[in-house]
């Protein structure tokens, strides 16, 4: 069966969307372009409980298709949000306006040297990126949950990172280059000398700006200090503003700007990262505390360690996966106060890794825990230790009242603070 939108509906649009619609076929094809209820709801969902349906979803396969619808919604004031593989909780990828989709076509990847960067086009999936880069025992930074599904596109623009990365290995610290589409349908390549010298001409105005907002914010202590203290810690949400601190070149900065602005900047057509290591040996731990405030102190010792990750989960996130599937026994005796600290280590041989393990112990003999804390190398049970951490966003949600969701959104505080912080946030 082939679904097609009907002349009804697009009747039913309102007028500047029904010339947008005639103007941008062709070059895109009608069968690209969406406006009857069906597929537009379909598209118009994504990983997050918001709802809005788009009045117009367009597949697009080309940069000279997004260049040229750009254009159009400019010259219409019509809003535009891109979608890649629509994985995210927190609602980037809905609008009540045009949906621009990834098609086929944007899985171009190329490895460059030993592995040391990589250009990624948005289409390609992280894990894929990965993939490639295996070989030379290389990864890129960022490590988001969805890795496996969600797309570059959606990574770079969305600044997701994950339980590894942390600050120093996401988008913003690993992003070498980008070829950005503008609404306007400059195409401006951060890599190409000429390119960046023919857009300061062109985009006098919007460089003029960032220049204004940079040297504001360099004339202002206090905002730089609060700047910089607010981006020590993870903060993924809205523009990575500490651009404006830690650089000075205009297009550097923009470049930068672009790693978390959701697309409202411009269409990231393709992002070159510096890659970072992917370390051949791994150690995990479940390190249970008698409470959550202990847990947290233990969080501050080991963040002075070589760890790679450390995930808190307190007693009723525990609960909430004990009896599931390969879950640990155990989970099921612990005291109502338990917490629990997931930590990983990594290195690039097995002296070193038992060196980490044995530093990483050392930090915390002052700190009571439930069980001696133990570490295993193995595959199978370094695993099944990290599918405690996995399972904790279905079982939640499973056990939700009916009629209610989860929201998920990241709660960061300074790490002197985090035992404080925390044991007030629970009560």
């Amino acid at each position: 069966m082939t679904l097609r939108s009907r002349k009804e509906d697009l009747l039913a649009l309102p007028e500047a969307y029904r010339v947008f619609h005639d103007r941008i076929s062709p070059p895109i094809p009608p069968s690209r372009i969406f406006c009857d209820s069906f597929r537009t709801l379909a598209f118009g969902t994504d990983a997050s409980f918001y709802r809005l349906v788009p009045k117009i979803v367009v597949k697009v396969n080309t940069r000279e298709e997004v260049a040229h619808l750009l254009r159009t919604a400019d010259s219409l004031h019509i809003p535009v949000t891109f979608r890649a593989a629509g994985t995210s909780l927190s609602g980037q990828a809905v609008t009540d306006s045009v949906l621009v989709v990834l098609a086929g076509g944007w899985g171009d990847c190329t490895i460059h040297g030993n592995g040391e960067k990589i250009s990624l086009e948005p289409g390609v999936i992280g894990g894929e990126a990965n993939a490639r880069l295996a070989p030379y025992r290389r990864k890129i930074g960022p490590d988001p949950a969805s890795i496996n599904h969600c797309m570059i596109g959606g990574i770079a623009a969305n600044n997701a990172s994950g339980m590894c990365c942390g600050t120093a290995q996401n988008s913003y610290r690993t992003v070498e280059s980008m070829k950005i589409i503008f609404h306007e349908g400059t195409v401006l390549d951060t890599a190409d000398l000429a390119s960046r010298r023919s857009f300061l001409l062109s985009h006098a105005e919007m460089i003029r700006a960032i220049e204004e907002i940079r040297d504001e914010i360099a004339g202002d202590s206090a905002l730089r200090q609060r700047i910089r203290d607010k981006f020590r810690i993870k903060n993924t949400t809205g523009y990575s503003i500490n651009a404006f601190v830690d650089f000075s070149d205009p297009i550097d900065i923009l470049l930068r700007l672009m790693v978390g602005s959701e697309g409202t900047l411009g269409f990231i057509a393709e992002v070159t990262y510096r890659t970072v290591e992917e370390h051949a040996h791994n150690a995990s731990a479940l390190i249970l505390f008698p409470d959550i405030g202990n847990a947290c102190r233990a969080t501050t010792k080991l963040k002075t360690g070589p760890v790679s990750a450390v995930e808190l989960m307190d007693r009723a996130s525990l609960r909430s996966v004990e009896g599931k599937e390969g879950m640990p026994d155990y989970l099921k005796t612990l005291e109502d106060s338990a917490t629990g600290l997931l930590v990983e280590t990594r290195a690039g041989d097995a002296d070193s890794l038992a060196r980490q393990v044995e530093e990483i112990l050392g930090l915390l003999p002052e700190i009571p825990t439930v069980f001696p804390a133990a570490f295993t190398d193995q595959k199978a049970e370094c695993e099944k230790l990290w599918n405690v951490r996995k399972g904790l966003f279905p079982a939640v949600g499973a056990a939700r009242k009916i009629g209610t969701t989860v929201v998920i959104e990241d709660v960061v505080f300074p790490i002197e603070t985090l035992a404080d912080a925390t044991v007030e946030l629970e009560g």
